[in-house]
């Protein structure tokens, strides 16, 4: 049974769409990836399931319950925007969310150590929010949005603003989540991190669901049978013993070896280029090179160019 799941979520505003029929299927203690240019509606979607708005139909559940505002207390939930005020210290902020989620201030305050140990901003303990970069503020609020707990983390560009460092330390933690057995959504435009950490994405597009499932299989679904590969010897003698099933995309020489992309005609793998090209070719790797999600996402929501007479 699926921890969250969505059916046929609609969402309107002046006659013009924000969600339309969206339905997908979240897994438990998995990362999902929701992903789709600006304005596509993920938003949307993430403030639904916050009750922050309500749809104009259908449904969600959460482990096979309609969601309801009783179910919010397991949810965290890290926004795009930033949500400090300026003129708190960030300590007593965190603490006072945290109560709002049943937490009690001693319980909070032992939590809020450990984090500002763990992420290693402990001197930071009195600052106020306005005295930190936008940066440093999302990272405090990452905090936040887990000192409560919560089985079912949502998290909006939550790298947005950090340094690649404090951006992995960030990634870490959500990977660790995970681990821990929270179920995590992830709205990023940072395709490399959806790569890196995502099990599952959604990809959403004028208001609709365009694609979804597990990003590995996606990609390999997307592969258009380009192989790389890397041998010594005569580029003419390859040419010869690579045959008519296959298509030279580009070729490179260097000093010890060479490399040279191909498109095979007929559905052949690995395994046939290799058969072709042994033992006449020194071959040093056969590498399938498939589609990034970053360019799965571009040509998907890319509007197809048409030619008119």
């Amino acid at each position: 049974m699926a921890f969250l799941e969505a059916q046929n979520i609609c969402k309107s505003y002046d006659g013009n769409w924000a969600l339309k029929n969206l339905s997908l299927s979240i897994p438990e203690n998995c990362i999902y990836g929701l992903l789709g240019p600006n304005g596509a509606g993920k938003t949307t979607f993430i403030r639904i399931i916050n009750r922050i708005i309500v749809q104009d139909s259908g449904q969600l559940s959460i482990n096979g319950q309609s969601l309801s505002s009783d179910q919010l207390g397991i949810i965290g939930y890290l926004p795009e925007e930033r949500g400090l005020y300026k003129k708190s210290t960030i300590s007593d902020q965190a603490i006072y969310f945290a109560q709002l989620k049943g937490v009690s201030k001693q319980d909070a305050t032992k939590r809020l150590r450990h984090w500002f140990d763990k992420m290693e901003i402990s001197s930071w303990w009195n600052k106020n929010a306005e005295e930190l970069s936008k940066g440093m503020q999302q990272k405090v609020q990452f905090i936040i949005s887990v000192l409560h707990q919560p089985t079912f983390l949502i998290l909006d560009e939550p790298m947005s603003g950090l340094d690649p460092i404090n951006a992995n330390l960030i990634k870490d933690e959500i990977k660790s989540l995970k681990k821990e057995g929270t179920t995590i959504v992830l709205s990023t435009h940072d395709m490399e991190s959806v790569e890196e950490i995502c099990d599952n994405i959604a990809l959403i597009n004028k208001a609709e669901k365009i694609l979804d499932g597990n990003v590995q299989e996606i990609r390999k679904s997307r592969s258009n049978q380009i192989f790389e590969i890397t041998y010594v010897g005569n580029p003419a003698n390859f040419t010869n013993y690579l045959g008519t099933g296959y298509e030279i995309v580009s070729e490179v020489q260097e000093t010890d070896r060479n490399k040279t992309i191909v498109r095979a005609l007929n559905d052949q793998g690995a395994n046939e280029i290799l058969k072709s090209l042994l033992p006449n070719v020194v071959i040093i790797s056969v590498q399938e090179i498939i589609p990034s999600i970053k360019e799965i996402f571009i040509s998907e929501v890319t509007p197809k160019s048409t030619n008119h007479e």
